[in-house]
């Protein structure tokens, strides 16, 4: 069998004006692992609401990013791919879960390329059902529907492996050196709780009271908050961050039901009255840099920080391109390519 390897990100709009904002929009929170109510209350929410004023904000937000090369999503996937093919003899196709550049697209790259076995790349960490989740049924209904001998393994959420605590927190510790910090933030992208819930195999472990997750239980390989605290907790014990310097939130929620806790705008006026005036935060849900991290966090939360009385603000990037990462990948591939094995 001829292998080759599939890259999915989140996607973008193909520019940043309202035109074409509004249909990126529309696909993302159409999709029922986004907002998760029945079809017809998501339609009046999303295409009856939303879409009447959220893609000129949006548009407005992503201007403020956007490069010259395009969105830096997806100019940051592409230079990681094109890397990526330096490493390795496999094919590699990049997919987008939203927009231009589809998932069907990289898998019929790969099939002109006589790939029939597809080692699928979700570029998330952790396991949610509105990233890692949809990125993975997706890809399996294009591949039924349209390549159905080709075969698909997918990569596990790599949140705790070793050697990606590794590379995060050498890119971590880059990004703090020379920076005198009070604390360092790990603000993850928010999500509502009862997906928490709804991922939960067991259907009872996960209360989100602050105890299950420190319970050991199946329901931890997918859950969310579980697996971002886990992080958290990885990166400090390996660079040694002082335990009281360091936290977790998550950032971007939207209004309606209880998102999880806290959350990350509260969290920097929290910090700037207790006196916290010098703030790192690292976005470790994403591997690349997108909206929420270059205009939510290092444009915004700079600004509500300053603004609630704090001094001085560093956002860190996502690893992006980082060579060690890239690396990583490769080596990832190798094994499966070799041993059929998997990071885990």
């Amino acid at each position: 069998m001829q292998k080759g390897v599939l890259l999915v990100n989140l996607g973008s709009p193909d520019s940043p004006t309202p035109k074409d904002v509004k249909p990126y929009l529309d696909e993302f929170l159409m999709d029922g692992r986004v907002i998760d109510v029945p079809p017809l209350l998501r339609n009046l929410l999303v295409r009856g609401i939303i879409l009447n004023t959220r893609p000129k904000k949006s548009a407005k937000a992503y201007s403020k990013i956007w490069w010259d090369e395009g969105s830096p999503l997806i100019v940051i996937s592409e230079r990681f791919t094109k890397k990526l093919r330096e490493h390795t003899k496999l094919p590699v196709a990049l997919g987008m879960r939203y927009g231009s550049g589809s998932i069907k697209e990289g898998l019929q790259e790969l099939a002109d390329k006589n790939v029939d076995e597809v080692l699928l790349v979700p570029m998330y960490p952790h396991y949610a059902m509105s990233s890692y989740e949809t990125v993975v049924v997706k890809a399996m209904e294009e591949q039924q529907q349209h390549f159905p001998d080709m075969k698909v393994t997918t990569m596990p959420a790599f949140y705790s492996s070793p050697e990606y605590i590794k590379v995060l927190g050498d890119s971590i510790a880059e990004g703090l050196k020379d920076f005198e910090y009070d604390h360092v933030l790990f603000s993850y992208h928010g999500i509502p709780e009862r997906h928490i819930r709804k991922s939960d195999p067991t259907k009872f472990h996960c209360k989100i009271d602050g105890t299950c997750c420190s319970i050991n239980s199946v329901a931890h390989h997918t859950c969310y908050r579980h697996q971002c605290y886990d992080t958290t907790e990885l990166i400090k014990a390996y660079l040694g961050l002082p335990e009281e310097k360091v936290s977790t939130s998550f950032q971007s929620r939207l209004a309606g039901d209880p998102w999880l806790k806290p959350y990350t705008d509260y969290e920097f006026e929290r910090f700037a009255k207790e006196g916290k005036t010098r703030l790192a935060v690292i976005t470790p849900a994403f591997v690349s840099d997108c909206l929420e991290t270059l205009e939510e966090i290092a444009m915004e939360g700079d600004e509500e920080f300053k603004e609630a009385g704090g001094e001085s603000f560093k956002h860190i990037s996502c690893l992006n391109d980082r060579d060690e990462w890239v690396s990583l990948m490769a080596k990832w591939i190798l094994e499966w390519e070799e041993q059929a094995k998997l990071p885990v």
